[in-house]
């Protein structure tokens, strides 16, 4: 039986296992009582899920060690904060857990710190890698994804009209990096969103809620007061294969299903099986609730949405009149191999069908990048797949390849340094998905430190200095790190401001804004 935890390396390479040489755990500095008892430091670049589960993990297990958290932002929580639609403010309550952890005399938090990034913005710190390898015992890198994957198809990169679903979702969250989006839809009737995965159904619902609905969310107000403006009247949510090969949940479509005003066009019922009885319990209630539609009558609501399936973006087509917006989108139409199975394949057909659209969203993934320093720190990015190459426990490791074969013959653990998250097993997974990958590579972490495997600070008498060394070696931009304490009168001012208009909380959306209230 394949491990569970085997090498996260190239796909399908390991006809044979890689063993992780262990010379490191001969060579290690400390000795195994030594480091039952000193002081551990640890380095965490990104302060989503992933690093505060890792945190709390290693904490417990290690009373002794100390944590220094990352974040290129003033503010923390990453994808809970910018990610999350805001009518599902009960994903966001990790934040109470979150904020326990941070409460901890062994947890600092760093704010508006930039690891291997020049300057963002004035008032902000930019740290070097190289920096934090000479100042900690480990570093775990647990930042996420900042980019997106792209269709690669002509108009996309030249046409208006057309965003990508992490920009459109920082949009809406109040992401300084996404402020500037105007989607205009006050100019809007067709929208398309290309993708059919939860984040897909999460803008379709965003896009045709009742605006009284939004307005008790801590949704943007630029962006709420969009879309009280829209015009929008059909939405399609477009996949390459069909409805039994989509990745939506049952509990998105429900909630899509539900919204009040908006009709629903049944699918084409020749994807889905006659005999349901057949289908897995998972598969046959989300089929019955697909095929159960929407109560809402087309002829009484003035918007709708589409599961359009089979359907291969090809090209986007501008407007007759600038030939700079997107105003249709060109498909290939595919053909299900097996229409059934969930895993079915698709071919071509040769037909083209064309969409109107005045907006479209590409839904299709995100992508995690490398930071400055890797290479010097002996980190191996997978640029495709976008990973730390990393033993599947979240060790980062180095592949070594023969020149006339594509098999690694031996991979070596890259000492003190691993990875969490989306950053070691790829954009997939819910945040009890995330934590309890944390948890995976917090104990590795231990587990290391504790047997006398080779970390950071081997072979080297000082102690580890941590966030004061590294300031000291930073220069006076480091006086720009925003703490804990500073985050809290920011998170103190939003929900102030919140309060005003019947809403949670009211963020600031540029860093400016946020610095201005700790002065």
């Amino acid at each position: 039986m394949q491990s569970k935890h085997r090498p996260i390396g190239r796909p399908r390479q390991f006809g044979r296992s890689c063993t992780i040489l262990l010379s490191h755990y001969a060579t290690a500095a400390h000795s195994v009582i030594a480091r039952s008892i000193a002081p551990f430091r640890l380095a965490i670049i990104g302060s989503g899920p992933a690093g505060f589960y890792a945190a709390y993990r290693v904490m417990k297990r290690l009373p002794h060690s100390r944590i220094d958290m990352y974040e290129a932002l003033p503010v923390p929580f990453g994808l809970v904060r910018y990610g999350v639609a805001p009518d599902h403010p009960e994903v966001k309550n990790c934040e109470v857990r979150f904020k326990e952890i941070a409460s901890s005399p062994n947890f600092q938090f760093l704010g508006n710190v930039s690891i291997g990034k020049s300057n963002r913005w004035d008032s902000h710190c930019s740290v070097r890698l190289e920096s934090l390898t000479r100042h900690y015992d480990s570093i775990l890198m647990a930042y996420g994804a900042s980019e997106d994957k792209k269709l690669g198809i002509p108009g996309e990169s030249t046409l208006s009209g057309i965003y990508s679903a992490r920009r459109f979702v920082g949009w809406f969250n109040g992401h300084p990096d996404c402020a500037d989006l105007e989607p205009n839809l006050a100019q809007v009737e067709d929208v398309i969103i290309i993708g059919q995965g939860n984040v897909a159904f999460d803008l379709a619902r965003i896009l045709l809620d009742d605006i009284g609905v939004l307005r008790r969310t801590d949704i943007a107000d630029r962006a709420l007061a969009e879309l009280a403006n829209s015009r929008i009247r059909q939405l399609r949510v477009v996949g390459r294969r069909g409805p039994m090969q989509a990745a939506f949940t049952i509990k998105e479509l429900r909630e899509l299903l539900k919204l009040r005003g908006v009709a629903f066009h049944p699918v084409e019922r020749s994807l889905v099986p006659k005999d349901l009885g057949s289908l897995t319990r998972p598969f046959k209630r989300l089929m019955e609730v697909l095929l159960d539609g929407s109560s809402a009558s087309h002829s009484t609501v003035s918007r709708s949405w589409s599961l359009e399936s089979c359907l291969s973006p090809k090209r986007f087509l501008s407007d007759t009149k600038t030939h700079q917006t997107v105003a249709t989108t060109e498909f290939d139409v595919t053909k299900l191999v097996s229409p059934f199975d969930p895993k079915s394949q698709i071919r071509a057909t040769g037909n083209t069908h064309v969409l109107p659209s005045d907006l479209v969203i590409r839904s299709v993934g995100y992508k995690s990048t490398a930071l400055a320093g890797f290479s010097e720190a002996g980190i191996q990015f997978d640029e495709k797949r976008g990973i730390v190459l990393n033993d599947g426990l979240g060790r980062a490791v180095r592949f070594t390849f023969p020149e006339n074969s594509g098999d690694p013959v031996e991979t070596r653990q890259v000492a003190g340094l691993y990875c969490a998250g989306w950053l070691k097993r790829g954009p997939t997974g819910v945040i009890a998905t995330t934590m309890q990958d944390a948890f995976i590579t917090a104990d590795a972490i231990i587990e290391d430190w504790l047997a006398g495997a080779r970390f950071l600070s081997s072979g080297s008498d000082k102690t580890c200095g941590g966030w004061e060394a590294v300031r000291q070696e930073a220069g006076p931009d480091t006086n720009f790190a925003v703490s804990w304490d500073q985050w809290l009168k920011i998170d103190l001012a939003e929900r102030r401001r919140g309060k005003r208009c019947g809403k949670p909380r009211e963020k600031f959306t540029t860093v400016k804004e946020m610095l201005s209230i700790i002065g």
